[in-house]
């Protein structure tokens, strides 16, 4: 164990852990825009630096180890000086024209309010007006990246795709695909991880803002998504009723980690499609089908299997499942058809 202390507090920490999260241990949280738990240091926003004792330079949290007996401050006039700079730095070269507070929520403005930025002039940067991608769900917006690469890490480090990365060189530098090709182009899958770690809103979701869907819902609902049996734990953003948005619980929490597929985080336009199913539906007589109950329509499928059954014998029937089931649901099918109906006539979407 690593002794040290922080913000005159003393506390014991496992080798290897980084100064950001020692602070956070006590509490302390130190401002960052580069920093993800998932991703490998990198300390380039320089937002994260502290002081440390015997030591000139201001050090990146982020991206330093704790060590034996360091003493290190996240607060006072030096850092706060350092912050305020830095954050009107940004807000000059990467939001877009107008107010820099008026601007999109992110986590830049945020911070920018939270620690009076300075006001600098606006600088055109030639970044702004790259040409927009033609995907239909994640959108860039070039005059807002902070070129903190933590889409480029997490579509590296968590994914390794590979789709993405930094381009060109000084002002000139932004995130593009490998020669400028588009999304649906490359190696991108649109599982959208570049938009939840974006800090800045340069990454965003393009299905709301072409319905112009208000950003703010009426509220969050925990769910757990319905495209296959991991049991990724989703976010759901409901507006009057309507999911507008779907997002990922932060990294740490659930059993995907902060991470979605592109059907988990983009198709949720089934949920209120006109021609969704929403109750079971049994044919009657002539043939068309009717609304009816859970328990009439199972007792239905039932005594259908029954009677093909004793009309063509055992292995007259079969059972296919579905990759969308969790293991104790296909577990609980092919007992049916092997326990119940004695057949091994029994199948699942994802078998090999």
């Amino acid at each position: 164990m690593i002794r040290l202390t922080v913000d005159d507090v003393p506390l014991e920490v496992p080798d290897g852990t980084l100064l950001v999260d020692a602070a956070a241990r006590i509490g302390v949280d130190i401002p960052t825009l580069c920093h993800d738990g998932r991703l490998d240091p990198a300390g380039c926003c320089r937002m994260c630096l502290v002081e440390i004792d015997g030591e000139r330079r201001l050090a990146p949290s982020c991206a330093r180890q704790a060590a034996d007996g360091m003493v290190i401050r996240t607060t006072g006039d030096r850092i706060e000086r350092h912050r305020q700079a830095l954050l009107g730095l940004y807000l000059a070269d990467h939001t877009p024209g107008g107010d820099a507070r008026a601007a999109k929520g992110n986590k830049l403005v945020a911070l920018a309010e939270a620690h009076g930025a300075v006001d600098l002039p606006r600088i055109d940067s030639p970044r702004h007006g790259r040409p927009s991608d033609t995907n239909p769900y994640i959108d860039f917006d070039a005059a807002s990246c902070i070129l903190c690469a933590r889409c480029v890490r997490y579509c590296d480090e968590v994914e390794s795709v590979e789709a993405i990365g930094l381009a060109g060189r000084g002002g000139h530098t932004t995130i593009a695909t490998a020669n400028n090709i588009g999304l649906l182009d490359s190696t991108c899958e649109l599982c959208g991880g570049c938009i939840d770690v974006c800090p800045t809103g340069a990454l965003s979701e393009r299905k709301p803002i072409k319905r112009g869907v208000p950003a703010v819902a009426d509220r969050v609902v925990r769910s757990t998504c319905n495209f296959c049996g991991v049991g990724c734990q989703v976010d759901l953003h409901v507006k009057d009723d309507r999911l507008v948005r779907v997002t990922s619980p932060p990294p740490g929490q659930t059993v995907n980690d902060g991470n979605l597929c592109v059907k988990g985080r983009f198709a949720y336009d089934f949920v209120h499609h006109p021609e969704r199913l929403t109750t079971p539906m049994v044919r009657d007589a002539a043939g068309v089908l009717q609304p009816t109950t859970w328990e009439h329509a199972l007792q239905v499928a039932a005594d259908g299997l029954k009677r093909l059954q004793a009309t063509h014998g055992t292995d007259a029937i079969g059972f296919v499942s579905s990759a969308r089931c969790t293991g104790e649901e296909n577990y609980m099918l092919q007992k049916v058809a092997r326990a119940a109906f004695g057949t091994n006539n029994c199948h699942q979407c994802a078998a090999t």
